[in-house]
């Protein structure tokens, strides 16, 4: 057997051992504004009677996709208070909306400039190839050597983890959009970022929210192994039947993942069809803006003055 052997793990270990002493006072900024972010989103959660939030997200699934969902909401989050897991699932709902959220804001701008960039397309891929087939749990080491045990770690690994899709489709969204669409933009005068506004990003928005939905769908996926490393909530709760093979507890714990997944998967897939009561709402919202804007640009005076002598004579 060859004795050489190459030293990736020790160079890996070395990296971040550097990056822990020269960056440790930014990694420390992250931990405050992520942990002050979560704080914040499961005191609004959680503090409220469970009957006020059921109400809350009861009426914006009405608002998304009608009264079927609005109904299915109210039984699912019902049977969450009912195996008595509701402050667990606002604790587990609280970090996937703060994970996905930080995840969307960095997805979205790589992904537009990917597509506006063949370059910059070409340096993600390989980096957003690496972030989606590394096994989640390796994620959690570097995490919490930066940021210790506890929610932070458990944010980041997830961020880390759910970016990739929100990526990729954006860029696929906005690239799919008819060149003779932004064409006709650009002979009209338009921007590019007039352009990118009102023409490439609403003609994306299907591709762009079925990248949101993913990001969305792979944070609750960490769910459990943010667990492991205290973040709380319903994924502390599996792993703890896991370790005493309660499987009582587990299966209850799994099934309030699986509501909140659910709830969460067909919310953010309303968004952006203009099928439903608010997104019809949006769009025509947005179509009159666009034809005021429209309006605005005709109105505009381009010709010379009509000489009124000339056209007396």
């Amino acid at each position: 057997m060859n004795d050489f052997r190459i030293p990736l793990g020790t160079w890996a270990e070395d990296i971040i051992e550097f990056i822990t002493d020269t960056f440790g006072f930014l990694f420390d900024f992250v931990a405050t504004v992520v942990s002050g972010a979560f704080d914040i989103v499961d005191a609004v959660l959680a503090t409220p009677p469970f009957w006020a939030v059921i109400i809350v997200l009861a009426v914006l699934a009405f608002a998304a996709r009608g009264w079927k969902f609005a109904l299915g909401t109210v039984v699912g989050l019902g049977i969450i208070v009912g195996v008595d897991q509701w402050e667990n699932a606002m604790d587990t709902l609280a970090l996937v909306l703060v994970a996905s959220v930080i995840a969307i804001l960095i997805a979205v701008p790589l992904g537009i400039a990917a597509a506006k960039n063949r370059t910059t397309s070409n340096f993600l891929r390989p980096v957003l190839d690496f972030t989606q087939t590394m096994p989640a749990f390796v994620y959690l080491i570097p995490a919490l050597i930066l940021f210790g045990i506890g929610v932070v770690p458990g944010v980041v690994a997830t961020i880390i983890f759910a970016v990739a899709p929100g990526v990729r489709l954006t860029e696929l969204g906005i690239r799919g959009v008819d060149s003779e669409v932004v064409e006709a933009g650009q002979a009209f005068g338009a921007s590019p970022w007039r352009i990118l506004r009102q023409i490439q990003l609403p003609l994306a928005l299907p591709s762009i929210m079925a990248g949101i939905n993913q990001v969305i769908m792979l944070s609750l996926s960490m769910v459990v192994i943010a667990g492991m490393v205290g973040a709380g909530g319903l994924g502390q709760i599996v792993v703890g039947a896991l370790n005493r093979i309660d499987v009582a507890l587990g299966f209850e714990a799994g099934l309030s993942v699986v509501i909140l997944a659910i709830f969460l998967d067909r919310l953010t897939a309303s968004f952006g069809a203009g099928t439903t009561p608010l997104g019809r709402l949006v769009a025509r919202r947005s179509h009159a803006k666009t034809e005021r804007e429209t309006a605005a640009d005709v109105a505009t005076p381009t010709e010379k003055p009509v000489d009124r002598e000339l056209v007396d004579a």
